[in-house]
Order: structure tokens, then C-alpha cells, then sequence
């Protein structure tokens, strides 16, 4: 079954890095000018911009991946390859390029080297969602492939052409719109990169006096209000301020206790090949500094949902992605029952 590449990259999605690899804000507006000039369509001008800055900082991940990403919209495929490739190569904990690499081979119809790839994605960062829909969407490439070869050899299972229907309906021109709009029907469009802005802590929220002027105003103002409810987000924010620190600190076991019993790790790791994994991850880093921005925290019941930008830092290398945290309390206590990066 042969699929377009036009097709490929419209069912799977392709990552910005969204300034996830900044490693100074003062570099930010190269990157937004760059990524302006892809948007623009004004390939050879983002290329050679991007050429310019790689002269003084060949190393820059962030750069690197951009010009992947130009390569990608100019058609150089082999070129765009070769760039996520070595990026893979000189930052393995990062799953942006496996991500896009693996974009990359599925629009070459390799599939099999699609979910190496996003295999390799996942195990950098199990929790990375993007990369897990990616696996998805390339197994049922996979399981499309193995279904019209079933059916060629045995023609009469009346089972076998529902299911391919099935998967040649989901990935049809007419599903396009149905997935989020970073789902790119184009090889690549990459967002402005904008400056991270500092944190302003929210304020805490006060009762409202009532008013004499209008008694029944006032009640509902005060209802607003609820004390309980305040003090469960201040808990669940001071339990996700402790385990940031406790990782920076490489404070190995407040880290691990930070995460319930119940937290079962991404992808098919054992709860113990996880925490060594970890443990080794965090140990191996001579320094590491994680800040959190834009936290805003729901809490129903016994179950908490904290969302925020994390920007970690270790050496020479700075991330920055969207991540989300499940909480449940235990006790007194809030524990991470599930993390997930990307969405």
C-alpha cells in the first residue's frame, strides 16, 4: 500500500522543540527570526541565517534542530535526516529529534525505523506524549501493511478487508481535520520561539467583605471563596516545589517518595528498572536545576491535575516543555501518580 508523503506527515506530529533546548534568552530572538523566515517561506534566508549563527555555536541544539526543520520544508530529506540523526547522537536525552526523525522515515514509507526511532523517543522520556501518539499512528501503518499483505495471500478471510477499511479510514484525507493543529499536512511549520517570561506568583485568593449596599452581592462573592480548597493547591504546590528541589539537589530519596505507589512508569519499564534508571540519569549530572513556570493546579477531591512549563537545566544543555502532573493524596501527603511531557 503505497502512502504519500504528504499523507504521513499529515497523520503524525512533528515537534518545534518549542524552545525546549534555549540555552540563553538573550539567543531567543535568533531563533524567533529564524523560525519567522520558515514561516514565511523564505527558506534560503532562514538557512543561511541559521548557517550564520551555527559559525560561532556549532553545537547549539537549538539551532540545529531548526535548520533540520528547514531542510525538512525545503524537501532535503536526507539532509534533514542526517541533522536530527547527529542530534540524537550528541544529545540522546532529548526526544524531540527522535521524534521528528522518525516523522522523517515514516515519509519514506520505513516504518519499522519510524518506531525504532520513537521507541528510542520513549525511552528517553517515557512520559512523552507526542511521541506515544506517533507509536500509535505507526503501528497502525505497520498493521495496514500487514493486513493488505494477508489479504493478497489469502483472499476469501472475509476478516481481513474490514480491517484495513478500518485504518485506510483513519488516516484519510477526511479525518485531516479531526486531529490537533499541530498535526502538519506540510513536511514541517515551525511556531515563533518566543522568550520565556518570568514567573509572576499568583495571589492568594482573600474573602470579599460584605457589602451593605448589596447583601445578596456580597454572599455570593464570599461563597466564591472556598478555604479548604485553597489549602488542598497550597499542599499539592508545596509537594511539586519539593520534588523540584529534591531533583536539582539530586536528593535521591525525597525524588523517588515523591511518586505514589501507584505511579506505574511510561512504556514497559518495572517501577525498580525505572528508579535505577533514574537514579543513574540524575546521579550522572554535575549539576541540575529545574525551574517551573505558569504552575496552575485543579484539585477534585482526592485527585490534584498541576500543569506548568519546566525548564531544566544540567551543564550546557537547557530544555523547556509543556509538562502535567496527576497527584492523589495518601494521608497528609500529595503523590505523583502520573507525569506526562509534550501536551
Amino acid at each position: 500500500m503505497k502512502h504519500t508523503r504528504r499523507a504521513i506527515f499529515t497523520a503524525l506530529r512533528l515537534v518545534t522543540l518549542a524552545a525546549a533546548c534555549i540555552t540563553s534568552l538573550a539567543y531567543a530572538d535568533e531563533y524567533n527570526d529564524v523560525g519567522q523566515l520558515v514561516q514565511a517561506g523564505k527558506l534560503n534566508e532562514a538557512m543561511t541565517k541559521a548557517d550564520n549563527y551555527l559559525v560561532a555555536k556549532p553545537r547549539d541544539p537549538q539551532m540545529r534542530f531548526l535548520k533540520g526543520v528547514i531542510q525538512g520544508n525545503a524537501g532535503k530529506l536526507s539532509d534533514a535526516i542526517n541533522t536530527f540523526t547527529k542530534l540524537t547522537e550528541d544529545y540522546p536525552e532529548l526526544p524531540e529529534p527522535y521524534n521528528n526523525l522518525a516523522v522523517l522515515y515514516a515519509g519514506q514509507n520505513q516504518f519499522d525505523k519510524a518506531r525504532a526511532t520513537l521507541e528510542m523517543a520513549i525511552r528517553t522520556n517515557p512520559s512523552y506524549a507526542t511521541a506515544h501518539e506517533n507509536l500509535g499512528d505507526v503501528y497502525a501503518r505497520l498493521a495496514s501493511q500487514a493486513y493488505g499483505k494477508a489479504l493478497q495471500l489469502d483472499s476469501a478471510n472475509a476478516e481481513m478487508p474490514p480491517k484495513l477499511a478500518l485504518i485506510r479510514e483513519l488516516f484519510s484525507p477526511s479525518n485531516k481535520g479531526q486531529r490537533p493543529s499541530t498535526v502538519l499536512a506540510t513536511p514541517v511549520a515551525i511556531p515563533v520561539v518566543s522568550a520565556v517570561k518570568p514567573v509572576t506568583p499568583a495571589a492568594t485568593p482573600t474573602a470579599v467583605a460584605p457589602s451593605a449596599a448589596n447583601p445578596a452581592k456580597a454572599d455570593n462573592r464570599q461563597s466564591v471563596v472556598n478555604p479548604t480548597a485553597v489549602n488542598q493547591n497550597k499542599a499539592v504546590e508545596t509537594a511539586i516545589y519539593a520534588w523540584v528541589k529534591a531533583w536539582s539537589t539530586k536528593d535521591m530519596k525525597t525524588y523517588l517518595n515523591a511518586y505514589s505507589k501507584e505511579f506505574v512508569p511510561s512504556g514497559k519499564q518495572s517501577r525498580s528498572a525505572w528508579e535505577q534508571e533514574r537514579r543513574k540519569r540524575i546521579m550522572s549530572k554535575a549539576n541540575i536545576n529545574v525551574k517551573l513556570q505558569n504552575l496552575s493546579i485543579a484539585v477534585k477531591g482526592n485527585v490534584a491535575v498541576a500543569k506548568f512549563r519546566q525548564d531544566y537545566r544540567s551543564g550546557a544543555l537547557a530544555v523547556s516543555s509543556r509538562k502535567s502532573l496527576e497527584l492523589t493524596k495518601s494521608g497528609e501527603h500529595w503523590l505523583i501518580v502520573q507525569e506526562s511531557t509534550g501536551n
